[in-house]
Formats: C-alpha cells, sequence, structure tokens
C-alpha cells in the first residue's frame, strides 16, 4: 500500500487561528477538500461559530474561513492507512507537516485547535519536539468526524467556547 498525501494548507498572513486535522479522509481525498464528508460537522461548526452558510460552494467556505482569521491543515503531510479512520494509521508511516516554515510564515497565529485525539497526539509526538514557536495556545476539540458521537451542540458549544476565548484575547492584546 502507498503513502497518501494531504492538502496544502488553507492561510493567508491574516490568520489567528489555525485548526488541525490528521489526515484527510478518502472522501476528501477524492474531492480535494478538506472535510468533503457530507456527514463531518466541520463545516457546519466553521459556519455556526463564524457566520456563513455550511452550503456554500465550497471556494465560498474557503474565503469565508479565511475571512474569520482562521487557517486549516493536517497534521501530518503523509502517511499509509486503509480506509479513513486515524485508527487505521500504520504505525511508522507518519510524516509531520512543515510547521516550523508554515509559523514563521504565519506569525499572527496565536492559537492551535485540533481536530480530534489524533491531530493532537501526532503533533505532540512529531512536530512539538522539533518546533521553535512562542506565545501560541494548543487546544484539542471534538472531533468533527462522524465516528466521534457527540451531539452536534455539544460540538458546536465546545469549539465556539475555545475559539471564541481565544478571539477575545485578541481584543485584550491589540
Amino acid at each position: 500500500m502507498s503513502a497518501i498525501v494531504s492538502f496544502n494548507p488553507i492561510a493567508d498572513q491574516s490568520a489567528r487561528t489555525l485548526i488541525l486535522g490528521s489526515m484527510p479522509g478518502v472522501l476528501s481525498l477524492k474531492a480535494s477538500q478538506y472535510y468533503a464528508h457530507p456527514r463531518n460537522a466541520f463545516w457546519h461548526i466553521m459556519a455556526s461559530i463564524y457566520g456563513f452558510d455550511a452550503g456554500m460552494p465550497y471556494a465560498h467556505r474557503v474565503e469565508a474561513l479565511k475571512a474569520s482569521q482562521v487557517a486549516l491543515w493536517d497534521v501530518l503531510h503523509s502517511c499509509i492507512r486503509q480506509g479513513s479512520l486515524d485508527s487505521a494509521i500504520e504505525t511508522g508511516s507518519r510524516v509531520p507537516n512543515d510547521f516550523q516554515s508554515f509559523f514563521s510564515d504565519h506569525p499572527n497565529i496565536k492559537l492551535v485547535g485540533f481536530n480530534g485525539n489524533e491531530a493532537e497526539k501526532s503533533f505532540r509526538l512529531f512536530v512539538l519536539p522539533k518546533l521553535s514557536v512562542t506565545n501560541i495556545e494548543f487546544v484539542r476539540l471534538p472531533s468533527t468526524s462522524p465516528a466521534h458521537t457527540m451531539h452536534m451542540e455539544k460540538k458546536i458549544e465546545a469549539w465556539r467556547a475555545a475559539l471564541m476565548i481565544q478571539n477575545t484575547s485578541y481584543k485584550l492584546i491589540y
């Protein structure tokens, strides 16, 4: 089995928050779109928090995310995985993205939110030990995957609390 490869980041210079998944699922890879699975809650949650229509075409959702100063990427550049579940990632196959360069290119990022356990675990194991950045907060968020069985309103509430706390602190810093 060959390695699957993630997408480039969605980000511009105004980004203050970075949301990290682990690796796109099969449907996302086929569509070349982040969170393309129709039952994944990511776009619904972002639309609820930032006030845009989750049903807009993908390019418009991406622009709405950028306008909200949110960047999107995956911890892993590549891995070997059968199917879409993080639990199926083969041990020893995880290759992380280049976060040192990313944070150098996006110096306004102050919050990194991990979309689920695998994203946080892979970041802490494969990225953080080699990373030299300061003044960035890290928070694990409930996974938006349909495999993570938390009620939608609880997911939205948890994401809103984490992301809005950070937005409030910007007002205090700047």
